[in-house]
């Protein structure tokens, strides 16, 4: 079941161009070291960065034996279809998680905004049709750690 009301979301100010931001969030490499929360490491099996495209990555824990995984006791693999890409302003994404629990069950758009801001960017993430096994607290520390990780790949 899938709250359609929730949204989860997470802000930072990146010290960098929208351009630089943008870019970070369309490479294949940058993605896969930026976007695994801390505390798990993640692996591209494709990626097609156009709309109508996108990735597959499987995000592995640190820690395996915790076994807080959706696809397996210490991994989520996800699939992500791109659904817009608008240089060095957003990029929306439809997620869905290879799982066989069906709290985890559903399909989760992610809209990624870039603002201009006297430091650099102001990047927020907005999350919607979170899978309800995705408790929302956990979510946004999880999205906030993808944002400083960004932050520390784009920043100077």
């Amino acid at each position: 079941m899938v709250d359609e009301q929730r949204v989860d979301r997470a802000s930072r100010v990146v010290r960098a161009s929208a351009e630089a931001v943008y870019a970070a969030m369309t490479a294949a490499e940058a993605l896969r070291t930026w976007l695994p929360p801390e505390g798990m490491t993640g692996r591209l099996d494709r990626f097609e960065p156009r709309p109508g495209g996108g990735f597959r990555m499987e995000l592995t824990y640190l820690d395996p034996g915790a076994g807080r995984g959706k696809s397996s006791e210490a991994s989520d693999v996800v699939e992500v279809e791109f659904v817009e890409l608008v240089p060095g302003e957003r990029v929306v994404q439809r997620a869905v998680f290879a799982s066989e629990d069906p709290a985890f069950a559903g399909t989760m758009t992610i809209t990624w905004s870039l603002a201009d801001h006297s430091e650099g960017t102001l990047v927020t993430v907005a999350a919607t049709g979170v899978p309800e096994g995705i408790a929302q607290t956990d979510h946004e520390t999880g999205l906030a750690s993808s944002l400083a990780n960004l932050a520390a790949y784009v920043e100077p």
